[in-house]
C-alpha cells in the first residue's frame, strides 16, 4: 500500500508482464521442441473418435485425413530439427518456425481433432512473432559435409518413426506380417513405393502418406544443405594480415602467442582505431579466439567489443583460449564474462640456461649421446635458408606428421617456410655418415615463430620416425644454445595444461580431492598429452606463465573444450573434402563491422 493506491505484488507483476525478451529464445526453443513431439504424436497415431470432432471430419474430402497425418508427422520433425537454431536466435528458424506451426495446428485438428495440440501451436506462435526483434542471428560458416550428415541423421530418424508408423495400426493391419517384412515396407514407403503390408480402410494412405513424406524430407532438407547459398568460413585477407604484421611489429613483444594471429584460417575484428585486433574462428557455433588481442593495450577494449557484438550478431558463443593474466583482466572487465586457469606456458630465459648442474643431467647425458651418435644441428632463420632446402623442410615437415590432420590452433602458425615468415627461426638436425634417405640427410625439425624483437615461441616439432629417440631435446638445447647470436633473449616453449594441478598433486601433503584430480588427468594422457607435456617442459628448467580460458558461464565449459579440442585437431567430425566436391572459392563474406571500416576509410 502506497499512497492509498494498492499495488500488486512483485511476483503478479513479473507473470503479467511475461518473461524477459533475452530468454524468450530459450523458452521459444524448448517449447518448439514440445511441440513437434505433438506434432510427430499426432501423425504417427490414430485419430481420436470424439463425437462432435469426427462428425466435423466426415464432411473433409476422403484424402485429406491421410494427407493430414503426413504433414502433421513433417511440421513435427522440422521443428524439432529448428528447435537448436531457435535457441540460438537464428533469424532463418524463426521464419521457418512461423510458417509451420499453423500447418501443423491444423493437421492436428484435421487428422486428430485435438484442439489442445492447437492451442499449444498457437500459444507459442504469439510469443515468436511478439518477439521477432531477438531473433536476428545471422548465419554460420557451411560446408558439405552437413548435407552428408543430415541424409545419414534424417535416414535413420526416419526409418524408426517410419517403424514406429507401421505398427501404430495392429487392429488395421491384414495378418502378422514379420519385421522382415515391416522393415521392408518401410524402406519401400520412403521411396514413395507400395510395400507387402496390407491394411484395411484408409489406414493404407495414412502410413503411405507419412512414409512418402519422411523419406520426402529426408531428400529435401539434404538437397538444400548442399546447394544452398554459402556462408564461407572466414579467412585472413591480404589487407588483415599486413595490418595485423603491423601491430605485432610495434606491440608483439608483449604475448608469445601474438604471432599466431597470423593464421590465415583465422578472421580477425579490429578496434574502431585499428589499434587493436582480437583474431578468431567459429568453431561448432563458438567463437573461438586464442591468446591476448594484438596491438596497444589501450585499445584492447575496442576491439574486444567489436569480438563480443560479432558474437552477438551471429549468435554464437564466445570463449578465449590461452590468454595471459593481464588479457584475462581486460576480457573479464570489459565483457562480464569469467575466467579459469587452464594450464601453464614454459617460458626459458636463455641468459639463465645451462645443461650444468645436477638437475640438467637427464638432458645433458640424452644430448651428449646423440651428438656421439653421429648428428649435427643447424639453427637459422628462414630467410638465411636455400629454395631448395626450404622445399625439402617443408616436405619433411607433412610427411613426418603423425595423423591427417594438422594439428595446433593457439600455438600454431599451420605452415612453415612461407616468404612472409623470414624471421621464424628454423632448428634442423642431421644424421652425418648415413645413407641419405628420402629427405636426404634431414632428420629432425622445429619451427620457432617470434616473439617480438628478442623471443621465439614454439611453433612445431617433427622428427623422423626412424631417427634416435632425444631430437626434440637436442634441437631445443640447440636453439636455446645459438639464441645469443641471434639476439634472441626468451624462448617460449610448450603448453602444459593443468600444470598446477599435475606439480602439486605429487608432492607430499597433497589432499585426497587433489590426487584424484591428478589421478584423472594422468588417466587422460593416454589419448592425450597432459602430462607428458608437462615433464617435457620441466626437463629446461622454465619459468611458467599461467594461461586463461575466459568463457560466458559454467554450461558453456563443455562446449568450449569440444571446440576448443577440434581447433586444436584432436577431434575431427568432417575430414576434408575430395577436391572434386569442393566449392570454389568465393569472396569471404565480411564481419558485422567490416562494411563499416571500409566506408569510413573510403570518406
Amino acid at each position: 500500500m502506497s499512497g492509498g493506491v494498492p499495488t500488486k505484488p512483485t511476483s503478479v507483476r513479473r507473470v503479467l508482464r511475461g518473461p524477459r525478451p533475452e530468454t524468450v529464445p530459450l523458452l521459444v526453443g524448448r517449447a518448439c521442441a514440445l511441440v513437434g513431439l505433438l506434432d510427430i504424436a499426432a501423425g504417427v497415431f490414430p485419430r481420436f473418435r470424439h463425437s462432435r470432432m469426427h462428425a466435423l471430419a466426415e464432411v473433409l474430402p476422403g484424402a485429406f485425413g491421410p494427407f493430414a497425418a503426413a504433414l502433421s508427422l513433417s511440421a513435427g520433425v522440422l521443428l524439432l530439427l529448428l528447435a537448436h537454431g531457435l535457441k540460438r536466435r537464428k533469424r532463418r528458424a524463426w521464419r521457418a518456425a512461423v510458417a509451420l506451426l499453423p500447418l501443423g495446428a491444423v493437421a492436428q485438428f484435421t487428422y486428430r481433432h485435438s484442439l489442445a495440440g492447437v492451442l499449444i501451436s498457437l500459444a507459442l506462435l504469439l510469443p515468436l512473432l511478439r518477439h521477432r526483434d531477438q531473433f536476428a542471428a545471422l548465419p554460420d560458416p557451411r560446408s558439405r559435409w552437413r548435407a552428408l550428415a543430415n541424409f545419414v541423421l534424417m535416414g535413420a530418424g526416419s526409418l524408426v518413426l517410419g517403424l514406429v508408423v507401421v505398427n501404430a495400426h495392429p487392429h488395421r493391419m491384414v495378418g502378422d506380417p514379420s519385421l522382415a517384412d515391416r522393415l521392408t515396407h518401410v524402406l519401400y514407403g520412403l521411396f514413395g513405393v507400395e510395400g507387402p503390408v496390407g491394411y484395411r480402410g484408409n489406414t493404407s494412405w495414412t502410413v503411405a502418406f507419412s512414409l512418402g513424406a519422411l523419406g520426402l524430407l529426408t531428400a529435401i532438407t539434404t538437397i538444400y544443405l548442399a546447394f544452398r547459398p554459402e556462408h564461407p568460413a572466414a579467412r585472413l585477407t591480404e589487407d588483415d594480415e599486413t595490418r595485423l604484421r603491423a601491430l605485432l611489429a610495434r606491440h608483439g613483444g608483449r604475448d608469445s602467442l601474438g604471432h599466431f594471429a597470423l593464421r590465415r584460417d583465422k578472421a580477425v575484428v579490429f578496434s574502431p582505431s585499428g589499434k587493436a585486433a582480437v583474431t578468431y574462428r567459429v568453431v561448432s557455433g563458438v567463437m573461438l579466439a586464442s591468446g591476448d588481442p594484438i596491438g596497444d593495450v589501450e585499445a584492447w577494449p575496442g576491439a574486444i567489443e567489436r569480438f563480443m557484438d560479432e558474437a552477438r550478431a551471429h549468435s554464437w558463443t564466445p570463449a578465449v583460449m590461452g590468454c595471459s593474466e593481464t588479457g584475462g583482466e581486460v576480457w573479464t572487465r570489459e565483457t562480464g564474462l569469467d575466467a579459469l586457469e587452464l594450464g601453464d606456458e614454459a617460458v626459458v630465459d636463455v641468459a639463465d640456461f645451462s645443461l650444468a648442474g645436477r638437475a640438467m643431467r637427464n638432458v645433458r647425458q640424452m644430448v651428449k649421446r646423440i651428438e656421439r651418435a653421429g648428428y649435427e644441428t643447424r639453427v637459422r632463420r628462414v630467410a638465411d635458408l636455400g629454395d631448395a632446402e626450404l622445399d625439402r623442410v617443408r616436405r619433411a615437415a607433412d610427411g613426418w606428421r603423425g595423423t591427417d590432420t594438422e594439428r595446433g590452433f593457439s600455438m600454431a602458425l599451420g605452415r612453415v617456410g612461407d616468404p612472409s615468415d623470414g624471421d621464424c627461426l628454423i632448428a634442423t638436425a642431421h644424421k652425418q655418415e648415413a645413407e641419405p634417405g628420402e629427405y636426404g640427410d634431414l632428420k629432425a625439425i622445429l619451427h620457432f615463430v617470434p616473439w617480438g624483437t628478442d623471443g621465439v615461441s614454439l611453433d612445431l616439432m617433427r622428427r623422423d620416425r626412424s631417427a634416435d629417440p632425444g631430437m626434440n631435446e637436442l634441437l631445443i638445447v640447440a636453439a636455446l644454445q645459438a639464441a645469443p647470436k641471434l639476439g634472441i633473449a626468451r624462448v617460449s616453449l610448450n603448453f602444459a595444461m593443468f600444470r598446477a594441478a599435475l606439480a602439486r598433486g605429487e608432492k607430499i601433503g597433497a589432499g585426497p580431492v587433489l590426487r584424484a584430480w591428478r589421478g584423472l588427468l594422468v588417466f587422460l594422457s593416454r589419448w592425450f598429452q597432459i602430462e607428458s607435456l608437462y615433464k617435457f617442459n620441466a626437463k629446461f628448467r622454465p619459468r611458467w606463465e599461467p594461461r586463461f580460458v575466459v568463457y560466458r558461464a559454467s554450461a558453456d565449459l563443455p562446449r568450449i573444450g569440444f571446440a576448443a579440442m577440434q581447433a586444436e585437431g584432436f577431434v575431427t567430425l568432417a575430414p576434408p573434402l575430395p577436391r572434386f566436391l569442393r566449392r570454389r572459392t568465393t569472396a569471404r563474406r565480411p564481419c558485422t563491422h567490416r562494411v563499416v571500416e571500409q566506408d569510413a576509410r573510403a570518406a
